[in-house]
């Protein structure tokens, strides 16, 4: 008996941590994580009934993300889509406000932001070319002329014999 509590009293001395966070955050101090406490100002988080929820939370320094969802068209099948719509900021490393605001539904997730990238303007003649395709659509047969039809002609095969 003696020994099987010796045997845990060692087990669990060697499953303990040797040194704690901070302490392992020294060793390392290429890593990001800069040792400071960020305190959390504000935090909601609301969860109901039939799925639908919001959060928010704000942190000492400046961070702050909203968010909220629901789930549209319950019930019908192959037309259930999950709908989360919300906002996250935050300062970059170089002094930057960033904010983003996003929805994220059937359609896919879309997020707008000051500092994101958008596309180039569409060249004046790529737009005339989708006009043009765009029209051929809605009126295919004023593109087209109809052709006559090809009728082909057999002739009856000779019977072998004289030449």
């Amino acid at each position: 008996m003696y020994l099987f509590v010796l045997a845990t009293l060692v087990a669990a001395a060697m499953a303990a941590p040797q040194q704690n966070y901070y302490q392992q955050q020294q060793q390392y101090p290429n890593q990001q994580y800069s040792g400071k406490f960020v305190p959390i100002v504000s935090e909601s988080n609301e969860i109901n009934p039939d799925g639908s929820f919001s959060y928010s939370y704000a942190t000492g320094d400046g961070q702050q993300a909203q968010a909220q969802g629901y789930l549209k068209n319950a019930g019908v099948k192959d037309q259930e889509a999950e709908v989360i719509q919300g906002s996250y900021s935050y300062t970059a490393p170089d002094g930057t406000p960033i904010s983003i605001t996003y929805v994220a539904d059937e359609n896919g997730f879309r997020a707008e932001g000051a500092h994101l990238p958008t596309p180039p303007p569409i060249p004046e003649a790529i737009q005339r070319s989708l006009a043009l395709i765009a029209q051929t659509q809605r009126n295919p047969q004023s593109q087209y002329q109809q052709q006559p039809q090809y009728q082909q002609q057999y002739h009856q095969p000779r019977p072998f014999g004289r030449f």
